[in-house]
Protein backbone atom coordinates (compact mmCIF):
# COMPACT_ATOMS: atom_id res chain seq x y z
CA UNK A 1 0.00 0.00 0.00
CA UNK A 2 1.50 2.99 -0.95
CA UNK A 3 0.54 6.02 1.78
CA UNK A 4 1.86 6.34 5.12
CA UNK A 5 0.40 2.57 6.62
CA UNK A 6 2.77 1.47 3.87
CA UNK A 7 5.82 3.80 4.99
CA UNK A 8 5.26 2.38 8.47
CA UNK A 9 5.16 -1.32 7.35
CA UNK A 10 8.32 -0.92 5.75
CA UNK A 11 10.03 1.12 7.77
CA UNK A 12 8.46 0.99 11.35
CA UNK A 13 11.28 -1.89 11.91
CA UNK A 14 13.89 0.83 11.49
CA UNK A 15 15.11 3.22 14.53
CA UNK A 16 15.69 7.04 13.98
CA UNK A 17 19.49 6.41 13.82
CA UNK A 18 18.77 3.62 11.18
CA UNK A 19 16.64 6.58 9.16
CA UNK A 20 16.82 9.69 10.03
CA UNK A 21 13.66 11.71 10.75
CA UNK A 22 12.09 12.41 7.45
CA UNK A 23 8.88 14.32 5.60
CA UNK A 24 6.93 11.27 6.19
CA UNK A 25 7.88 11.19 9.72
CA UNK A 26 5.93 14.08 10.30
CA UNK A 27 3.31 14.03 8.42
CA UNK A 28 2.45 10.89 10.91
CA UNK A 29 2.82 12.98 14.10
CA UNK A 30 0.74 15.72 12.45
CA UNK A 31 -2.07 12.98 12.28
CA UNK A 32 -1.60 11.48 15.41
CA UNK A 33 -2.39 14.66 16.80
CA UNK A 34 -5.94 14.97 15.55
CA UNK A 35 -6.53 11.79 18.13
CA UNK A 36 -8.57 12.54 21.22
CA UNK A 37 -5.98 12.69 23.59
CA UNK A 38 -7.79 14.94 26.61
CA UNK A 39 -7.38 12.73 29.55
CA UNK A 40 -5.06 10.45 28.21
CA UNK A 41 -1.98 12.87 27.85
CA UNK A 42 -0.61 15.26 30.44
CA UNK A 43 -1.81 18.79 30.11
CA UNK A 44 0.52 21.42 29.49
CA UNK A 45 -0.51 23.35 32.94
CA UNK A 46 0.17 20.00 34.96
CA UNK A 47 3.80 19.59 33.83
CA UNK A 48 3.22 15.66 34.29
CA UNK A 49 5.03 12.63 32.95
CA UNK A 50 5.37 12.20 29.64
CA UNK A 51 3.16 9.04 28.24
CA UNK A 52 4.38 6.45 25.98
CA UNK A 53 1.95 4.83 23.24
CA UNK A 54 2.34 1.54 25.09
CA UNK A 55 0.45 3.33 28.13
CA UNK A 56 -2.30 4.76 26.05
CA UNK A 57 -2.50 1.34 24.43
CA UNK A 58 -3.64 -0.19 27.91
CA UNK A 59 -5.70 3.12 29.52
CA UNK A 60 -9.02 2.29 30.36
CA UNK A 61 -10.03 5.44 28.33
CA UNK A 62 -8.40 4.24 25.10
CA UNK A 63 -11.38 4.09 22.84
CA UNK A 64 -11.51 7.97 23.40
CA UNK A 65 -8.86 7.80 21.27
CA UNK A 66 -10.78 7.17 18.12
CA UNK A 67 -14.15 9.56 18.95
CA UNK A 68 -13.46 11.44 15.70
CA UNK A 69 -15.76 9.43 13.51
CA UNK A 70 -14.79 10.72 10.02
CA UNK A 71 -11.31 8.76 10.44
CA UNK A 72 -11.97 6.09 13.27
CA UNK A 73 -11.23 3.30 10.81
CA UNK A 74 -7.70 4.94 9.63
CA UNK A 75 -6.53 6.28 12.97
CA UNK A 76 -7.01 3.23 14.41
CA UNK A 77 -4.55 1.60 12.30
CA UNK A 78 -2.07 4.89 12.60
CA UNK A 79 -2.21 4.01 15.68
CA UNK A 80 -1.84 0.34 16.07
CA UNK A 81 1.30 0.59 13.39
CA UNK A 82 3.09 3.07 15.15
CA UNK A 83 2.60 1.69 18.59
CA UNK A 84 4.39 -1.36 17.16
CA UNK A 85 6.79 -0.14 15.24
CA UNK A 86 10.84 -0.31 16.84
CA UNK A 87 10.11 3.52 15.23
CA UNK A 88 7.37 5.16 16.59
CA UNK A 89 6.69 2.22 19.89
CA UNK A 90 8.67 4.31 22.71
CA UNK A 91 7.84 7.47 21.78
CA UNK A 92 6.40 9.81 24.26
CA UNK A 93 3.91 12.52 24.46
CA UNK A 94 3.13 15.55 26.84
CA UNK A 95 2.37 19.07 27.75
CA UNK A 96 -1.12 18.34 25.23
CA UNK A 97 -3.75 21.71 25.46
CA UNK A 98 -6.90 22.12 23.96
CA UNK A 99 -9.46 24.64 23.16
CA UNK A 100 -12.69 24.94 21.88
CA UNK A 101 -14.70 28.62 22.77
CA UNK A 102 -17.72 29.88 20.69
CA UNK A 103 -17.04 33.55 22.46
CA UNK A 104 -13.87 34.26 21.07
CA UNK A 105 -14.55 31.73 17.51
CA UNK A 106 -11.32 29.59 18.28
CA UNK A 107 -10.77 25.72 18.10
CA UNK A 108 -7.00 25.09 19.02
CA UNK A 109 -5.03 22.19 20.22
CA UNK A 110 -1.66 20.99 20.71
CA UNK A 111 0.70 18.61 22.12
CA UNK A 112 4.58 17.85 22.19
CA UNK A 113 6.02 14.47 20.93
CA UNK A 114 9.11 13.21 22.18
CA UNK A 115 10.54 10.28 19.18
CA UNK A 116 13.13 8.11 20.77
CA UNK A 117 16.28 8.65 18.44
CA UNK A 118 14.85 12.39 17.07
CA UNK A 119 14.16 15.88 18.09
CA UNK A 120 11.19 16.35 19.86
CA UNK A 121 8.37 17.74 17.31
CA UNK A 122 5.62 20.20 18.17
CA UNK A 123 2.67 19.37 16.38
CA UNK A 124 -0.31 21.97 16.20
CA UNK A 125 -3.95 19.95 15.10
CA UNK A 126 -5.56 21.04 11.89
CA UNK A 127 -9.35 21.74 11.81
CA UNK A 128 -11.44 19.15 13.57
CA UNK A 129 -15.56 18.39 13.57
CA UNK A 130 -16.38 21.58 15.59
CA UNK A 131 -18.12 24.22 13.36
CA UNK A 132 -16.24 26.80 15.27
CA UNK A 133 -13.36 25.28 13.97
CA UNK A 134 -13.91 25.64 10.60
CA UNK A 135 -15.66 29.27 10.57
CA UNK A 136 -11.91 30.04 12.39
CA UNK A 137 -10.83 28.76 8.84
CA UNK A 138 -12.56 31.11 6.94
CA UNK A 139 -11.72 34.25 9.55
CA UNK A 140 -8.30 33.30 8.57
CA UNK A 141 -8.46 34.66 5.47
CA UNK A 142 -9.35 38.16 5.90
CA UNK A 143 -8.10 38.95 9.39
CA UNK A 144 -4.54 40.05 10.51
CA UNK A 145 -4.44 37.31 12.97
CA UNK A 146 -6.84 34.97 14.57
CA UNK A 147 -7.14 33.14 18.07
CA UNK A 148 -5.64 30.46 17.46
CA UNK A 149 -2.44 31.69 15.44
CA UNK A 150 -2.04 33.89 18.40
CA UNK A 151 -2.27 30.56 21.21
CA UNK A 152 0.21 28.97 18.34
CA UNK A 153 3.16 31.59 19.13
CA UNK A 154 2.42 31.32 23.36
CA UNK A 155 2.93 27.44 22.94
CA UNK A 156 5.97 27.51 21.28
CA UNK A 157 7.21 29.90 24.02
CA UNK A 158 6.35 28.16 26.67
CA UNK A 159 7.34 24.47 25.15
CA UNK A 160 10.81 25.98 24.04
CA UNK A 161 10.86 27.25 27.94
CA UNK A 162 11.38 23.54 28.85
CA UNK A 163 13.12 21.76 26.29
CA UNK A 164 16.89 22.36 25.63
CA UNK A 165 18.25 22.09 22.27
CA UNK A 166 16.65 22.17 18.56
CA UNK A 167 13.27 20.91 17.53
CA UNK A 168 10.46 20.46 14.87
CA UNK A 169 6.85 22.38 14.46
CA UNK A 170 4.60 21.01 12.22
CA UNK A 171 0.79 20.53 11.70
CA UNK A 172 -1.68 19.35 8.46
CA UNK A 173 -4.24 21.77 7.22
CA UNK A 174 -5.02 24.97 9.88
CA UNK A 175 -2.19 23.02 11.76
CA UNK A 176 0.64 23.81 9.27
CA UNK A 177 -0.87 27.46 9.15
CA UNK A 178 -0.14 27.64 13.28
CA UNK A 179 3.42 26.03 12.71
CA UNK A 180 4.54 28.59 10.68
CA UNK A 181 2.80 31.48 11.86
CA UNK A 182 4.34 30.57 15.23
CA UNK A 183 7.63 30.46 14.16
CA UNK A 184 6.93 34.11 12.30
CA UNK A 185 5.93 35.69 15.43
CA UNK A 186 7.89 33.94 18.41
CA UNK A 187 11.37 35.27 19.72
CA UNK A 188 14.19 35.12 17.51
CA UNK A 189 16.21 33.16 20.13
CA UNK A 190 13.15 30.18 19.70
CA UNK A 191 12.77 30.15 15.88
CA UNK A 192 16.61 29.70 15.55
CA UNK A 193 15.91 26.68 17.55
CA UNK A 194 13.33 25.25 14.81
CA UNK A 195 14.87 22.82 12.22
CA UNK A 196 12.04 22.71 10.04
CA UNK A 197 8.64 24.29 10.12
CA UNK A 198 6.18 21.73 8.11
CA UNK A 199 2.89 22.64 6.73
CA UNK A 200 0.89 19.62 5.45
CA UNK A 201 -1.81 21.53 2.58
CA UNK A 202 -2.14 24.58 5.35
CA UNK A 203 -3.24 27.75 3.98
CA UNK A 204 -1.14 30.94 3.43
CA UNK A 205 -0.98 34.12 4.98
CA UNK A 206 -2.16 37.91 3.76
CA UNK A 207 0.99 39.54 2.64
CA UNK A 208 0.91 41.66 5.65
CA UNK A 209 1.16 39.17 8.20
CA UNK A 210 4.22 37.91 6.24
CA UNK A 211 5.66 41.30 6.11
CA UNK A 212 5.22 41.67 9.66
CA UNK A 213 7.25 38.43 10.69
CA UNK A 214 10.81 36.69 10.46
CA UNK A 215 9.66 35.17 7.23
CA UNK A 216 12.98 35.75 5.33
CA UNK A 217 14.95 34.18 7.88
CA UNK A 218 12.89 31.27 8.32
CA UNK A 219 11.80 30.67 4.46
CA UNK A 220 14.36 28.27 4.03
CA UNK A 221 13.18 26.03 6.74
CA UNK A 222 9.84 26.13 5.80
CA UNK A 223 8.92 22.40 4.02
CA UNK A 224 5.35 23.05 2.53
CA UNK A 225 3.33 20.09 0.92
CA UNK A 226 0.17 20.35 -1.13
CA UNK A 227 -1.93 17.35 -3.09
CA UNK A 228 -2.28 18.04 -6.88
CA UNK A 229 -6.09 19.31 -6.16
CA UNK A 230 -5.31 21.22 -3.08
CA UNK A 231 -7.91 23.83 -1.88
CA UNK A 232 -7.40 24.80 1.61
CA UNK A 233 -3.70 24.56 1.04
CA UNK A 234 -3.49 27.35 -1.63
CA UNK A 235 -6.04 29.95 0.43
CA UNK A 236 -3.77 32.90 0.11
CA UNK A 237 -0.68 30.91 -0.90
CA UNK A 238 1.28 33.69 -2.25
CA UNK A 239 4.73 33.78 -1.61
CA UNK A 240 5.67 30.18 0.70
CA UNK A 241 7.50 27.88 -1.60
CA UNK A 242 5.48 24.35 -1.53
CA UNK A 243 5.98 20.99 -2.98
CA UNK A 244 2.88 19.32 -4.83
CA UNK A 245 1.99 15.64 -3.80
CA UNK A 246 0.57 12.82 -5.65
CA UNK A 247 -2.87 11.81 -4.34
CA UNK A 248 -5.12 8.77 -5.11
CA UNK A 249 -8.32 10.56 -4.28
CA UNK A 250 -10.25 13.60 -6.27
CA UNK A 251 -11.34 17.46 -5.34
CA UNK A 252 -11.53 17.77 -1.51
CA UNK A 253 -10.83 14.22 -0.54
CA UNK A 254 -7.10 15.05 -1.16
CA UNK A 255 -6.74 16.81 1.73
CA UNK A 256 -6.69 13.54 3.48
CA UNK A 257 -3.16 12.60 4.18
CA UNK A 258 -4.14 9.18 4.08
CA UNK A 259 -4.82 9.30 0.38
CA UNK A 260 -0.95 11.06 -0.36
CA UNK A 261 1.48 8.71 -2.20
CA UNK A 262 4.45 7.48 -0.41
CA UNK A 263 7.00 5.23 -2.23
CA UNK A 264 10.45 4.15 -1.47
CA UNK A 265 10.08 5.94 1.92
CA UNK A 266 9.27 9.50 0.11
CA UNK A 267 6.33 11.30 -1.18
CA UNK A 268 5.45 10.67 -4.63
CA UNK A 269 5.86 13.81 -6.61
CA UNK A 270 4.07 16.20 -8.97
CA UNK A 271 5.09 18.71 -11.29
CA UNK A 272 2.49 20.86 -10.66
CA UNK A 273 -1.53 21.13 -9.27
CA UNK A 274 -3.69 20.43 -11.53
CA UNK A 275 -3.99 23.28 -14.17
CA UNK A 276 -7.99 23.65 -13.73
CA UNK A 277 -7.51 23.52 -10.14
CA UNK A 278 -4.79 26.41 -10.08
CA UNK A 279 -7.30 28.40 -12.27
CA UNK A 280 -9.88 28.13 -9.16
CA UNK A 281 -7.42 28.66 -6.60
CA UNK A 282 -5.97 31.82 -8.05
CA UNK A 283 -9.72 33.07 -8.54
CA UNK A 284 -10.50 32.22 -4.83
CA UNK A 285 -7.70 35.15 -3.90
CA UNK A 286 -8.38 37.84 -6.04
CA UNK A 287 -11.33 37.99 -4.90
CA UNK A 288 -10.33 37.29 -0.67
CA UNK A 289 -8.26 40.02 -1.50
CA UNK A 290 -10.37 42.12 -3.07
CA UNK A 291 -12.68 42.77 -0.31
CA UNK A 292 -13.03 44.37 2.95
CA UNK A 293 -12.41 43.03 6.11
CA UNK A 294 -16.06 43.93 7.04
CA UNK A 295 -17.54 42.66 4.33
CA UNK A 296 -15.67 39.34 4.17
CA UNK A 297 -16.63 39.54 8.25
CA UNK A 298 -20.47 39.85 7.57
CA UNK A 299 -20.31 37.09 4.37
CA UNK A 300 -18.22 34.46 6.90
CA UNK A 301 -21.11 35.37 9.40
CA UNK A 302 -24.26 34.65 6.83
CA UNK A 303 -22.34 31.55 5.33
CA UNK A 304 -22.02 29.76 8.36
CA UNK A 305 -25.64 30.85 9.40
CA UNK A 306 -26.79 28.69 6.19
CA UNK A 307 -24.56 26.17 7.49
CA UNK A 308 -25.77 25.46 10.66
CA UNK A 309 -29.37 25.67 9.03
CA UNK A 310 -28.67 22.89 6.97
CA UNK A 311 -26.84 21.09 9.50
CA UNK A 312 -23.84 20.28 7.49
CA UNK A 313 -21.11 19.36 9.69
CA UNK A 314 -17.60 19.77 7.82
CA UNK A 315 -16.73 20.30 4.13
CA UNK A 316 -15.16 17.19 4.10
CA UNK A 317 -18.86 15.78 4.60
CA UNK A 318 -19.93 18.26 2.06
CA UNK A 319 -17.95 17.23 -0.86
CA UNK A 320 -18.60 13.70 -0.03
CA UNK A 321 -22.45 13.81 -0.76
CA UNK A 322 -23.08 17.05 -2.64
CA UNK A 323 -26.25 16.68 -3.99
CA UNK A 324 -27.68 16.25 -0.79
CA UNK A 325 -25.78 19.10 0.73
CA UNK A 326 -26.62 21.84 -2.09
CA UNK A 327 -30.31 20.68 -1.41
CA UNK A 328 -30.18 21.50 2.05
CA UNK A 329 -28.01 24.88 1.35
CA UNK A 330 -30.49 25.82 -1.40
CA UNK A 331 -33.85 25.47 1.13
CA UNK A 332 -31.90 27.26 3.72
CA UNK A 333 -30.99 30.15 1.24
CA UNK A 334 -34.30 31.26 0.44
CA UNK A 335 -35.34 31.38 4.36
CA UNK A 336 -32.65 34.04 4.34
CA UNK A 337 -33.41 37.52 4.92
CA UNK A 338 -33.70 38.94 1.56
CA UNK A 339 -31.15 42.08 2.32
CA UNK A 340 -28.51 39.55 3.14
CA UNK A 341 -29.34 36.97 0.05
CA UNK A 342 -28.50 40.24 -2.35
CA UNK A 343 -25.64 40.95 -0.73
CA UNK A 344 -24.30 37.23 -0.51
CA UNK A 345 -25.09 36.98 -4.27
CA UNK A 346 -23.16 40.25 -5.14
CA UNK A 347 -20.02 38.82 -3.65
CA UNK A 348 -20.41 35.21 -5.20
CA UNK A 349 -21.11 37.15 -8.49
CA UNK A 350 -17.59 38.58 -8.06
CA UNK A 351 -16.17 35.27 -7.32
CA UNK A 352 -17.71 33.80 -10.57
CA UNK A 353 -16.38 36.23 -12.39
CA UNK A 354 -12.81 36.23 -11.39
CA UNK A 355 -13.12 32.31 -12.02
CA UNK A 356 -14.50 33.41 -15.85
CA UNK A 357 -11.49 35.48 -16.08
CA UNK A 358 -9.04 33.14 -15.19
CA UNK A 359 -10.69 30.07 -17.65
CA UNK A 360 -10.60 32.97 -20.28
CA UNK A 361 -7.22 33.36 -20.27
CA UNK A 362 -6.30 29.67 -20.14
CA UNK A 363 -8.54 29.50 -23.02
CA UNK A 364 -6.51 32.50 -24.74
CA UNK A 365 -3.04 30.91 -24.47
Amino acid sequence: MNNVFGYLRAYGKLSFREKPFCDVDSLLLSQFCYLKLEGLVPKLKEDGQAVSIAELAVHPEREKLFADTRFEKNNRKLFDLMKSSVRFGTMTMNYFVDIVDEEIGTQFCAVTFFPDGARPYLAFRGTDETIVGWKEDFCMAFRGSIPSQDYSVIYLTQIADRMKGRFYVGGHSKGGNLAVYAGLFCAEDIAERILHFYSFDGPGFRPEVLEKGRYAEIRPRIRKFVPQSSVIGMVLQTQEHYQVVKSVAAGLLQHDPFTWVVREGRFVRSDSLYKGRKILDHAMNEWIMSLPEDQMMRFVEDLFDLIKAAEVDDLIEFDQDRKKHVKALLEAYKEMDAEEKKFMGKLLGKLFRYAFKGEAKKQGG
